[in-house]
């Protein structure tokens, strides 16, 4: 057996939702790490005091406890998982892995334990159910009940609020003596519970900080177990635990500084979630700070990390106290320096101007929204051609989820820097290798565009259409009551014109006019049915046989099936009834269209208009009236005579 056994796609349940993960079984830790977060539990192989195998929603799990009270649960494995995980915890851990069954009974009358951080229910010396004290917001009680609130976890699908539980009254005798069963059950649940109490003095305050999300001016509040921000209009308090990670990043400028805070779960503000915690510095800033402990105690506490009193900048002050309190190390930019000397580059992101910190181990930007990118979760990265203008490019980051970051607006002049970078750190890069990408600072500015050449062309020839229609309508209104002569005589002279300065032609976009359906003649032949149709009108009544009540749409479905199911030599016997069906109306169209079917016939318009020409004639030799006619329309005019008719 080797040193390590290594499992992935396991799963540990938090608060409600399962995040998967790579389960690590070493010789000197278990190490748990999670895909979604990052986010590392290591257990001392020293610690592990009891392990259990238990058959859960997802295979089958590990229940695993230590001796300090801490109790881990993961699940995925499978049923061949067990004897080499029990063998390896015999070998190195001198654990044995005991099969514990859970109780499915479904009943809602049991002994409540409490072994550590958990409660457990069980029923018959079988747990039913186990809650995780940590996840309780609040305990209360009633005569004879006891509700515990849970803290909401915003990425499941569904969430438990709350459970009831029944606890029986005791002896009269037991009563007089000591506190009510009822009460005793809610100290033990509140001595685990995730109840943040703000009892004693802050270890310190620092006022009037600058957050930016959330944003406004708040006072921190430094207690032992959490961090209280107080602000004019909202109040966050975040225990310690929920913090993953602590940024300290210089601004572009070099005035200022960001410190920046990633927290799971995020702290919430009605219908809005904040992954992170980000303050802004002035590097001018200096502050004497004293913490509300004794020199022993911080001594004892903190193991000479912080001391009692200290100044500096404010920055510094307030990322020493984080560090210690919260026991993270605190992530600075690496080696990364861009066209302009600094360590992060200026670019937009959701049409958001911010900036990009390329760190040793991931992307940061800053701030709106806040973004941090872990290598280990990045696909690819793609360099593009800005949208807008030739001079900038995107930077795109798609992770191994299928989520696409495209970071915009980023100028030229850091292409060789950041491809550099991405290139280091052993990156896919999508469109490596493609010519059309160049966009290194080397190439020519001044190409030519044909593009914007043709449109320029374009505009010329709309503005000298402009001009040629304004120089007509100068000429003047179109008189209808002057003489044939007079117009002739005018337009020969605007015909010279004409001719001697062509005039360009506008484009004229025409309608397109609905196709007319051509009329059916009723007293045509009918096509012949194909091979198809001809088998389905004789199987129709047998389908409906087979399958009463179907409906239409049914039959055609069922018909359909039926037909392709056909050999070809049940076939043939339809297709030659279809082929001699085909010639029986060849046949009858041909004896139609020679018995004058089919021909066209002389329209009603075509009619009326020769009844009116005839009669155009014999009125004009008659009266001296001077008929004019149309498709469309109809009028008499008197025709100009010198003798009186």
């Amino acid at each position: 057996m080797g040193d390590t056994l290594e499992f992935s796609d396991i799963y540990q349940e938090v608060k409600g939702s399962w995040n998967d993960g790579r389960l690590r079984f070493g010789r000197q830790s278990v190490v748990y790490k999670s895909s979604k977060t990052g986010k590392v539990d290591s257990i001392p192989a020293a610690e592990l005091s009891q392990a259990q195998w238990r058959r859960v929603c997802l295979g089958q799990g590990i229940k695993l406890t230590t001796s300090t009270g801490h109790i881990y649960k993961y699940d995925g494995f499978r049923d061949t998982d067990f004897e080499k995980i029990s063998e390896y915890f015999k070998a190195h851990y001198k654990v044995e892995l005991s099969e514990k069954e859970l109780c499915v009974k479904g009943w809602n009358w049991g002994t409540t334990k409490f072994s550590g951080p958990l409660l457990s229910f069980e029923v018959s010396d079988s747990p039913a159910f186990e809650i995780p004290l940590a996840s309780v917001s609040q305990c209360a009680t009633g005569k004879n009940e006891v509700t515990l609130e849970f803290h909401q976890n915003d990425e499941a699908e569904v969430s438990l609020m709350e459970v009831r539980f029944y606890v029986p009254p005791g002896d009269t005798a037991t009563t007089e003596e000591g506190p009510e069963p009822v009460e005793v059950f809610r100290d033990r649940v509140l001595s685990k519970a995730d109840v943040i109490q703000a009892t004693g003095d802050a270890v310190c305050i620092f006022k009037e900080l600058q957050c930016l999300t959330p944003r406004g001016r708040y006072d921190i509040r430094i207690y032992p177990s959490f961090l209280h921000l107080h602000g004019k209009t909202f109040d966050y308090k975040i225990p310690y635990t929920t913090v993953l990670r602590l940024f300290l990043l210089p601004h572009k400028d070099q005035r200022q500084m960001f410190f920046m805070i990633s927290l799971d779960p995020p702290i919430k503000q009605g219908q809005t979630r904040y992954h992170f915690l980000i303050l802004l510095f002035s590097k001018e800033e200096d502050l004497s700070l004293s913490l509300n402990m004794t020199e022993e105690e911080v001594e004892r506490r903190y193991g000479g990390k912080l001391s009692k009193n200290m100044s500096g900048s404010l920055y510094e002050m307030v990322g020493r106290v984080m560090k210690a309190l919260v026991n993270k190390k605190i992530t600075v930019p690496g080696n990364f320096l861009g066209h302009s000397g600094t360590q992060c580059i200026t670019c937009s992101y959701k049409a958001s101007s911010g900036l990009l910190y390329p760190l040793e181990r991931g992307f940061v930007y800053i701030h709106k929204p806040p973004v941090h990118l872990r290598f280990e979760e990045v696909s690819c990265v793609n360099f593009a051609r800005g949208t807008t203008t030739t001079r900038s490019f995107d930077f795109e980051i798609e992770t191994k989820q299928g989520t696409q970051f495209t970071f915009s607006s980023i100028e030229r002049e850091e292409y060789g820097k950041l491809f550099d970078f991405v290139t280091a750190k052993k990156l896919s890069i999508k469109n490596r290798g493609f010519k059309e990408v160049n966009i290194s600072p080397d190439s020519d500015e001044d190409q030519h565009d044909a593009y914007l050449e043709r449109m320029k062309e374009e505009g010329k020839i709309r503005e000298e259409a402009n001009d040629s229609d304004d120089s007509d309508g100068e000429s003047g209104e179109y008189d209808s009551k002057a003489s044939a002569s007079d117009s002739s005589a005018e337009g020969g002279d605007s015909d010279r014109e004409k001719k001697k300065r062509p005039a360009k032609k506008a484009k004229v976009v025409k309608e397109r006019k609905p196709r007319k359906k051509k009329p059916k003649d009723s007293g045509a032949p009918k096509r012949p049915m194909s091979a198809y149709f001809l088998w389905l009108n004789a199987s129709r009544e047998s389908i409906k046989a087979e399958h009463p009540g179907i409906s239409i749409t049914e039959i055609s479905k069922r018909a359909g099936e039926m037909w392709r199911e056909l050999g070809k030599e049940q076939k043939v016997e339809w297709d030659g009834k279809a082929e001699e069906a085909k010639k029986d109306y060849e046949v009858a169209m041909r004896e139609y269209r020679e018995s004058g079917g089919g021909s066209s016939a002389p329209s009603k318009k075509y009619f009326c208009t020769c009844f009116f020409q005839h009669l155009h004639k014999v009125l004009c030799c008659c009266s001296g009236i001077d008929l004019h006619f149309s498709h469309q329309s109809t009028f008499i005019s008197r025709r100009q005579s010198a003798s009186p008719s």
